[in-house]
């Protein structure tokens, strides 16, 4: 079972303390790229992996989609979700997505954002994604980026007199534990080529992959991300079933 660490009270507050947990889809700066990778979502059947607080899940449903399904580890998580979900349209489900499971072909699209990075067994995550989706449906995710996930701590450092962002072991894939608002974070680390190859395995067709950092309006409008253009923070890969 993966580590839950969303449940640690002490976590869990200081996450809902994050812009993304108070302000959503339009606080999370990666969102705008990460939603031009969606299809339009009229009349499909949709699953968010990791859902969290559940704000895709309510973006699916106002956008057309007519089943949602938000997953989630997380009971506090899942408590949050529901309290501020009144729409019926959306089922919330706690479960493990190292073992979670649905039955073939049922639904048409699978989303899931910054929730991979935890998940151990990802090769068999995603050969069990291909199963539930029909045909040339799409699968698009996010995760931290591999730069992310292998920072030599404490991470930032002043290297002739500028900052950089030094790596630990970037080609040792494997468990990774931060100190991310918690002692003791698990994270799994994979390489993008790693993150292809197991899409390719599956059954997937890759159609986009964005090493994501903010552009220079974001910048502009919060001048310390500006650090954040020498590493990428974010990975958007959007894929298709193949047929």
């Amino acid at each position: 079972m993966a580590q839950n660490i969303y449940d640690d009270p002490a976590f869990f507050q200081a996450y809902s303390r994050l812009p993304r947990s108070k302000g959503g889809l339009d606080a999370a700066p990666e969102w705008p790229s990460l939603r031009a990778l969606l299809p339009a979502l009229n009349g499909l059947r949709v699953l968010d992996l990791g859902c969290g607080y559940g704000w895709f899940c309510r973006w699916a449903l106002a956008s057309g989609a007519t089943e949602v399904t938000g997953v989630d580890l997380s009971a506090r998580m899942l408590d949050r979700a529901r309290d501020m979900t009144p729409e019926p349209g959306i089922t919330y489900v706690q479960a493990d997505l190292e073992s979670f499971g649905l039955r073939d072909a049922s639904v048409d699209l699978v989303y899931s954002s910054l929730a991979f990075h935890y998940v151990e067994d990802l090769q068999g995550l995603f050969r069990r994604a291909a199963a539930w989706l029909t045909p040339g449906a799409s699968f698009v995710f996010s995760v931290e980026h591999p730069i992310y996930t292998a920072p030599r701590a404490p991470g930032w450092a002043i290297v002739d007199g500028r900052e950089v962002w030094p790596l630990d072991r970037y080609l040792q894939e494997g468990v990774r534990t931060t100190n991310w608002l918690a002692d003791g974070v698990v994270k799994q680390h994979r390489t993008i080529g790693t993150y292809v190859r197991l899409l390719r395995e599956a059954g997937f067709t890759l159609l986009a992959i964005d090493e994501w950092g903010p552009g220079e309006t974001q910048i502009q409008h919060n001048p310390d991300w500006a650090r954040e253009r020498d590493r990428p923070m974010f990975l958007l890969i959007a894929a298709r079933r193949d047929a």
